[in-house]
């Protein structure tokens, strides 16, 4: 899957636990979910979920509290995405 792509699907996915619309529109790979889309933590765990699912793969604990920005979380699909589809 191409960086771009995966981005995409992100932003799909984090699009309803913004509680401001219009801060989607600064989004970028440096955007801190919790204080430049003001995600409350509670959604993280659910948009941890929505990824797990909507790119089939698993997340750990740690690596899901880790999670800070997008460029992170896009990494971490990849990476994921990788791994999963080489077994």
């Amino acid at each position: 899957m191409e960086r771009s792509a995966a981005a995409e699907k992100l932003v799909e996915i984090v699009r309803p636990y913004v509680p401001e619309p219009e801060l989607l529109t600064h989004l970028d790979e440096g955007s801190d979910f919790l204080k430049d889309l003001k995600i409350n933590s509670a959604h993280m765990i659910d948009v941890v979920l929505d990824v797990e699912e909507a790119f089939d793969i698993e997340i750990s604990d740690e690596a899901a509290e880790s999670l800070q920005t997008v460029g992170q979380a896009i990494d971490l699909i990849l990476s994921q995405a990788g791994a999963s589809s080489g077994h």
